[in-house]
């Protein structure tokens, strides 16, 4: 097994990452084993190393949502800096559903992941995405919330849907950009920060630290 130290020396460079490329080629280091994370972000044209964060993810008591994931990916930034200890700006980020004042987290099982979609069903909530650039002492973040609507499901599709594998390692149990996207009937906010990064703020954010995107080569 790959540790996290091991994954930093070597540049974490995984074609499944959507183009991750060697640390001593990047321009930033993506605080993130997330699949997810790596295509949006090598999308927007970052060259990037990824390198996940191992953190404990549990919200403190009666913690706000948009305090958790602000938190979270905050501290995953600043993990991975420490970890690779490169001048390079380090991106974290961090996603959770809400509903109903609830935070919902990865499912446990299939009765977790059918009690977590038929809490969604018929209703809308709330996904919060927050990201975090850290380099050296500076940090700076931004936070991005999207209403979500799902409409009626049923517990037999949700029973189904477990079995997909699809919901095992999602928040809220769903992804938008998968299967789970036929539960779907309405999206108010950032397509791109429900998957896991939004990358108009992102792209915002790279540009405020001068650091090079796509666009900055055409």
């Amino acid at each position: 097994m790959t540790g996290a130290g091991d994954a930093a020396t070597r540049g974490a460079a995984n074609p499944a990452h959507g183009g991750a490329v060697a640390i001593a080629a990047a321009d930033l280091v993506l605080a993130s084993a997330s699949p997810r994370r790596s295509a949006l972000l090598a999308g927007i044209g970052v060259r990037f190393a990824a390198v996940p964060a191992h953190l404990d993810e549990t919200p403190e008591p009666a913690e706000p949502a948009r305090a958790y994931v602000a938190r979270l990916a905050l501290a995953k930034a600043r993990a991975v800096a420490a970890i690779v200890g490169s001048p390079l700006p380090v991106l974290g980020a961090d996603t959770t559903v809400v509903c109903a004042g609830r935070l919902l987290g990865k499912p446990a099982c299939e009765a977790d992941a059918v009690a977590m979609l038929m809490a969604l069903s018929g209703r809308t909530h709330q996904v919060f995405t927050a990201v975090a650039l850290v380099r050296g002492a500076t940090e700076a973040g931004v936070l991005v919330e999207t209403a979500v609507t799902f409409r009626e499901l049923s517990v037999a599709e949700c029973r189904s849907y477990w079995r997909s594998g699809e919901p095992a390692d999602k928040a809220g149990g769903y992804a938008l950009q998968g299967m789970g996207g036929i539960f779907v009937t309405r999206i108010e906010g950032s397509y791109s920060g429900v998957v896991g990064l939004p990358v108009a703020e992102t792209y915002k954010l790279l540009c405020d630290f001068a650091i090079d995107c796509g666009l900055a080569r055409v």
